[in-house]
């Protein structure tokens, strides 16, 4: 038998084997591949960057476990961005997901970070109303969250002291993927309370949130898992989201080859058949 037609015949558990280790290694070895930053991702990253330290940012965790992969990287990322400059976050979620996502988050970044409940962070758990509890928190936040996660009442955990709404929290950010998400967040802490609003979303869904970018009306957007690792690369922790996209790059490289070498061996094999045809 020829080395094409061994080819040819390869046991596909093989190239599923193969590809699966391309994908298993970078996540377990990461690679740390250049990852280029784009102005999206740069420009959250200054937003917060230049905020005074002591500054409140209210995070609302808006995904699920099929989104997982992509924005549960930048919640990481952000928070300790925010926990290194000394930024207090307020963290909430719009979908009930989210917030275990979120003490899973909390739990690995305050402990690097020797945070302490109540007075570095606050986690008011999940609210269920999309755009009723946005425009509840304008007027006060205390009126659509009297207690946080954990049934301490909003008055009694000293971060919260002097927190009546918007006006006394720097920025907004949502890790949204989907409906209730970016497009509820800007249209009213942005458009009706004038707060500055940033977000992060998954890669297929970045693209129509460009028109928000464009006019002022987000601050910054992280995409997918590269806007994960490029964010990582801004604050110089590299992460799950630079071990997803090199596992991604190097599987992308694996089926590159794995398509050339069977375009290969069609041609090879047709070239022999026309051979042998005009020998006949």
């Amino acid at each position: 038998m020829s080395l094409v037609e061994k080819i040819r015949n390869i046991d596909r558990r093989i190239i599923f084997t193969i590809i699966a280790l391309a994908i298993i290694v970078p996540l377990l070895i990461p690679v740390g591949f250049p990852i280029k930053v784009s102005p999206s991702v740069r420009n959250l990253y200054d937003e917060l960057e230049n905020l005074p330290s002591g500054s409140k940012v209210l995070i609302s965790f808006d995904f699920g476990a099929s989104t997982y992969p992509e924005i549960y990287p930048m919640s990481m990322a952000i928070l300790r961005h925010l926990f290194r400059r000394g930024v207090k976050p307020i963290i909430m979620g719009l979908w009930p997901e989210g917030v275990p996502f979120a003490e899973r988050a909390l739990a690995v970044t305050t402990e690097e970070a020797g945070k302490v409940y109540g007075e570095d962070y606050v986690n008011l758990g999940f609210k269920a109303g999309g755009i009723v509890v946005m425009q509840a928190l304008g007027r006060s936040l205390e009126e659509a969250f009297p207690e946080d996660a954990y049934g301490t009442p909003i008055g009694d955990i000293p971060l919260m002291k002097g927190v009546r709404n918007y006006d006394d929290i720097a920025m907004v950010i949502d890790l949204s993927a989907g409906d209730p998400g970016i497009p509820a967040w800007v249209m009213i802490a942005q458009g009706r309370f004038g707060k500055k609003v940033g977000g992060g979303c998954t890669a297929v869904s970045a693209p129509q949130y460009f028109a928000y970018l464009q006019a002022g009306q987000l601050v910054g957007l992280m995409g997918g898992m590269k806007g994960a690792a490029e964010y990582e690369t801004l604050i110089k922790r590299k992460d799950l989201g630079t071990a997803g996209m090199d596992a991604q790059s190097v599987a992308h490289v694996v089926i590159v080859i794995f398509i050339i070498i069977g375009n290969i061996t069609f041609f090879v094999e047709r070239a022999r058949r026309g051979k042998k045809e005009e020998v006949s």
